[in-house]
């Protein structure tokens, strides 16, 4: 697990809702089970202030780092993704996603197109939000999301943004662009690999092994962000497996959730 992945986790996890903040020590404390070493997370927290993640501050009278209002801002619209089937499976309150669908495909259109390594960087960013690529010049989205403009105004791309009603095409449109064969086959995998993972956390078991698994299902879990747009029911096929995963996935994150919240608090606590 590569540090900064994993500090997005612990934040989006753990600490967003124990003030999203922690000393340093306190951090390095938190990934030692999950193999991550304490030069590895100075560096990862290093390159998360400089991308506008974190901000240096003293907390309990010890330097450490807090969540930036752009990263409270994407992390809670990626609790409401990750705790599909129980909005409350990370101790928060988290709010369910807000507003609908339109029946709409929001259209956007590039003025140009990137080379390679914005291309890929777009690609990223994009897909993260749920939106998928009809050519290299134009993407389609379920909503009119502002962090779209957000991203293209910081690459410096211009581009037109439009907004189609869906016709009667419109779940095999879905099928196609989002991949929905292969992502379905996907969850089929990932349930069969998470099924060995939390077995390990099985009877009795310390809280730091109940954290180190729990987070390694977030960790694994969370992947999904960046493929799986959040259709709605009526785009998606019958007997989804998406479904199936997500259902197993807050089964088993809220069964270690306490356990988990105790080493983490134990973590927070010791000077």
């Amino acid at each position: 697990m590569h540090a900064r992945s994993a500090l997005f986790d612990l934040y989006g996890d753990h600490l967003r809702a124990r003030g999203a903040r922690a000393p340093v020590a306190a951090l390095v404390r938190l990934l030692a089970p999950l193999g991550v070493q304490p030069p590895a997370v100075r560096t990862a927290v290093s390159r998360m202030v400089r991308q506008g993640w974190l901000e240096p501050v003293r907390t309990d009278g010890q330097p450490g780092y807090a969540l930036t209002t752009r990263a409270r801002r994407r992390l809670d619209d990626a609790a409401v993704r990750i705790y599909r089937t129980d909005q409350a499976g990370d101790g928060s309150d988290a709010a369910p996603a807000a507003g609908g669908w339109d029946r709409h495909w929001h259209l956007c259109i590039l003025r140009e197109v990137p080379n390679a390594r914005r291309r890929e960087q777009l690609v990223s960013q994009l897909s993260f939000l749920g939106w998928a690529p009809l050519s290299d010049g134009a993407w389609v989205g379920l909503r009119n999301d502002t962090e779209v403009d957000q991203i293209l105004a910081a690459e410096g791309i211009a581009a037109d943004r439009f907004r189609a009603p869906v016709d009667n095409d419109a779940v095999a449109f879905a099928r196609r662009v989002w991949k929905l064969d292969e992502l379905g086959a996907a969850y089929d995998a990932w349930l069969v690999e998470a099924t060995a993972l939390v077995a390990k956390a099985d009877g009795e078991v310390s809280d730091e092994q109940a954290f180190a698994v729990r987070s390694e299902l977030v960790h694994e879990w969370r992947k999904f962000l960046f493929v799986d747009p959040g259709l709605p029911a009526e785009l998606l096929p019958a007997d989804w497996a998406g479904a199936r995963a997500a259902s197993f996935f807050d089964f088993h994150a809220a069964r270690l959730s306490h356990a988990a919240g105790r080493f983490v608090d134990n973590c927070l606590t010791v000077h």
